[in-house]
């Protein structure tokens, strides 16, 4: 049973198919205001919190991303969304590949934005571990502020750093070090990527140290039907470093989906 996930649910339905936003660790959906406000107005557009952070139930322990997936499909039930476009930022792009290897008859489409779709290393899941049991004791300020400059870049805008800063202090350790343990074991999505029947959009930030741009291009190369874009000027959250521009490729991708 999967707990009742806070989210935003913006927009009306229209003939344009609706758009779901997954949002990365460790940040909450807020991280995709400038989609929710940009597409919004032409269709229902929902972004959840998942388990573990922003306002919804946190669940200590081990979340896999199967359990992220399954939480996104009883959403789309409860929520009465048929079909949609799926869209997601690192971790979240991984959980949009876990949902459409569970649910493929309902996603239109796929968003894979800053992510990767290899398996774990030895020393990754090892690193994960032991970043799980350091957030668990020392919560997650210190972490925050190491990485803040990887998660957008170091010439990022001000406000933009501020509000990156305060999803990742604002995040339950407990959420975080379960999503960490559970993204260890991940599985290997890159077979998977090769058999996705629908149109896919692959998107990175041209300086993005945690998932660099070769990772994006060999998705790229993977999926049968995928449009690659490099942001310029971005790190690891170009939606919002660089809103203008990703979603300029969005909305040119989900024009192509709606048509």
């Amino acid at each position: 049973m999967s707990p009742f996930l806070a989210y935003e649910d913006k927009g009306a339905d229209t003939s344009s198919v609706p758009l779901v936003l997954v949002h990365g660790h460790p940040f909450d959906h807020t991280m995709w205001a400038p989609q929710i406000e940009a597409f919004s107005g032409a269709r229902r557009v929902v972004a959840p919190d998942l388990r573990g952070y922003g306002a919804s139930p946190v669940v200590p322990g081990v979340t896999p991303l199967s359990v992220f997936a399954g939480d996104i499909e009883a959403l789309l039930d409860d929520l009465e969304v048929e079909t949609c476009v799926l869209a997601g930022l690192s971790m979240g792009g991984q959980i949009v590949m876990e949902c459409y290897g569970r649910f493929p008859h309902r996603v239109r489409g796929l968003v894979l934005a800053d992510t990767f779709a290899a398996p774990e290393t030895a020393q990754g899941k090892r690193d994960r571990g032991a970043m799980a049991d350091r957030l668990l004791r020392e919560g997650m300020r210190g972490y925050a502020e190491e990485v803040l400059e990887k998660m957008v870049a170091p010439y990022a805008d001000p406000e933009v750093k501020a509000h990156v800063h305060r999803m990742m202090t604002a995040t339950s350790p407990e959420g975080a070090a379960a999503a960490l343990r559970g993204r260890a074991e991940r599985p290997d999505y890159r077979t998977l990527l090769t058999r996705v029947g629908v149109p896919a959009l692959v998107v990175v930030g041209e300086d993005d140290a945690f998932t660099p741009v070769p990772d994006a291009e060999s998705m790229h190369a993977a999926l049968p039907d995928s449009t690659l874009r490099v942001i310029e000027g971005a790190a690891h959250m170009p939606n919002l470093e660089r809103p203008e521009e990703f979603n300029e490729a969005l909305g040119a991708f989900l024009a192509r989906v709606d048509g």
